[in-house]
């Protein structure tokens, strides 16, 4: 999400408050560089975008202080409070057209802190994302409650692993008694006698959804679907090597939901802007 709206010329926050658990470093390619101090405080990290846009992402995390990447961190909810309040009022993010904050999964003090110290400031609202089993379901309907107990906005929510999709020609095949692999032999027998199969897409329930699954809950509870995100592994190559998986694999399978669920985002904050400045307007003139 930060990597894609920062392609499209944005200028973008992100913002890890996984404290314990902290892998944006990794996944944006910033892997040991570390926080520096400045006059204004602390300066985030900037990452150095491919391609031709007017962007930037600057990101924050306490990835970038830990000593060791594999270190533990071992702390109570007071001192997990306080190093979040420190990244908001001493970092220097500068203007931004968005911050993105990245919370651990649940309802934890993570999530109550970054709440209470953005209220004043104004929270645009939360994305929610679910993969398609009940297990997991569960757990994404109590934070939207979440979010209303504490009058945030759920902007939408965001299907994940929705199924895996390839073209026949990527696919490998093993023999099913002895698990021999058999993908040579198959890919020829194909060649040889229906060669079009080689240019469909093959698609697999890999996490077959749990009554309506997550279309279902959104629309239970109200709330937009903004997209839903299927298996990839290129998007996943381009998490482990820090990459902006839009620019890196324009053509993947994934790439193109990706941008509408963004899209989607987008026009949807957009358009509560754009309510909030009418409401705004209408009771000046009053």
């Amino acid at each position: 999400l930060a990597f894609t709206l920062a392609a499209e010329g944005n200028s973008v926050g992100l913002l890890d408050v996984d404290i314990c658990g902290p892998s944006v470093p990794r996944m944006l390619g910033l892997s040991g560089r570390e926080v520096q101090q400045s006059g204004s405080g602390w300066t985030p990290i900037s990452v150095d975008l491919e391609g031709d846009t007017d962007g930037e992402l600057l990101v924050m995390s306490v990835g970038f202080m830990l000593p060791n990447a594999d270190d533990a961190i071992i702390w109570r909810g007071p001192r997990k409070n306080g190093l979040i309040k420190q990244f908001l009022t001493d970092v220097d993010w500068g203007t931004l057209d968005y911050l993105i904050v990245d919370t651990p999964p649940g309802t934890s003090d993570e999530h109550l802190s970054i709440i209470q110290y953005l209220r004043g400031s104004g929270i645009d609202g939360a994305v929610v994302v679910t993969t398609p089993q009940e297990v997991a379901m569960q757990d994404v309907r109590k934070e939207i409650n979440f979010c209303r107990k504490t009058n945030v906005e759920v902007l939408g929510l965001v299907e994940n692993m929705s199924g895996y999709q390839s073209p026949v020609s990527n696919l490998q095949f093993r023999d099913p008694s002895s698990g021999a692999d058999v993908t040579a032999a198959t890919m020829a027998m194909i060649q040889s006698k229906c060669p079009e199969l080689l240019s469909v897409m093959a698609h697999a329930e890999v996490f077959p959804a749990f009554g309506d699954g997550p279309q279902g809950m959104a629309a239970k509870f109200g709330v937009d679907l903004l997209g839903k995100l299927p298996l990839d592994n290129q998007l996943m190559a381009a998490c482990e090597q820090g990459q902006a998986f839009v620019t890196a694999y324009p053509d993947s399978i994934a790439c193109a939901p990706l941008k509408s669920i963004v899209a989607n985002l987008k026009a949807r904050v957009e358009a509560n802007a754009a309510t909030r400045a009418a409401r705004e307007g209408a009771a000046a003139s009053e």
